[in-house]
């Protein structure tokens, strides 16, 4: 699981930044790649990555403000181009499915795929599959906005092979179903239940994607024990009142939050145009000075989100 930022610009593009959308590749957890936000230009910014527009199965709209949608139509046309034959999903606010039928109807856009729409209007669970769970969160913003919080379910321990070597359990296809949590009958007559021979289970991942937003209780459902936060940063350290007038956050603010929903690493994105070189730095000093463990992103930025170490028994 990989986080790779394609545009972390707020409002319009910049020489340095582009405007929002962040990839989530999930390549080896489910073969696909989960965009959120598409904002001008993100075909282009893609070109300059090695992520592959057929690979995207879900594209998770925050709001229906320009610089988040606007590169929604060319994308969806060049996925079409470029073999990307498989349904595609796309989630967001009501009002998503008219903006992108309308702009593929006025320039007769031609799709080789299904759109799937699910408009949202109420917060809660919007995907699930065997891997993972989807929730969205209303955020407080100057239109109707969401967060999304993506978990991975938990997965199943490591199979403990030399206590099944002290068993005098033969190798083999038993192995295999002990592993899957299978009760086993040997030859010998001994039933075994997998489960007395899997190690603990691993906790899986959780990604907390926010729109813009001001401060607000819905963000600490979404951040709530986090691996990674990715929050908006478009006002700096002692602009509270201004972020608050125009519906969006301070870094400081984002940081506090992190801090107090113990999330693991903040990763600040939404940056406005003011904050260049130094200036971009020190959002990032002032915001570790509450939560140290906080990056200023750049477009192109990729983050691992790894699992997290398990404590074996017994160690301290």
């Amino acid at each position: 699981m990989e986080i790779e930022f394609l545009g972390t610009g707020a409002g319009s593009p910049g020489k340095f930044r582009n405007v929002t959308s962040t990839a989530l590749r999930l390549l080896d957890e489910r073969n696909s790649v989960w965009l959120f936000d598409v904002g001008e230009a993100t075909q282009h910014q893609i070109l300059r990555t090695t992520l592959k527009p057929r690979k995207i199965d879900k594209i998770f709209i925050t709001h229906l403000h320009g610089d988040h949608i606007f590169g929604l139509p060319g994308l969806l046309s060049s996925r079409s181009f470029q073999g990307g034959n498989e349904p595609l999903t796309i989630y967001g606010p009501k009002g998503i499915r008219n903006f992108v039928e309308v702009s593929l109807r006025v320039s007769e856009t031609k799709l080789s795929y299904k759109i799937h729409y699910q408009e949202l209007t109420t917060d809660g669970l919007v995907f699930e599959d065997p891997k993972f769970r989807v929730y969205a969160q209303h955020l407080d913003h100057r239109i109707e906005c969401f967060g999304y919080r993506v978990e991975e379910k938990d997965h199943p321990g490591e199979l403990q092979v030399e206590k099944l070597k002290a068993a005098k359990i033969p190798s083999g296809p038993v192995y295999g179903q002990l592993k899957a949590g299978q009760t086993v009958t040997l030859p010998d007559g001994r039933t075994l239940n997998g489960q007395d021979f899997l190690g603990p289970a691993q906790p899986g991942r959780i990604v907390a994607i926010l729109g813009d937003t001001r401060q607000t209780p819905g963000e600490e459902k979404l951040a709530r024990n986090a691996d990674v936060l990715v929050h908006e940063s478009t006002f700096a350290k002692g602009e509270s009142k201004l972020a608050r007038s125009y519906y969006h956050s301070t870094n400081i603010q984002a940081a506090e939050l992190a801090k107090r929903m113990h999330v693991k690493l903040l990763l600040l994105n939404h940056i406005s145009a003011r904050y260049t070189g130094k200036m971009a730095l020190d959002l990032q000093h002032q915001a570790r000075e509450v939560f140290k463990n906080t990056k200023v992103v750049k477009d192109f930025d990729a983050v691992d989100v790894p699992f997290q170490k398990l404590i074996k028994a017994g160690a301290k």
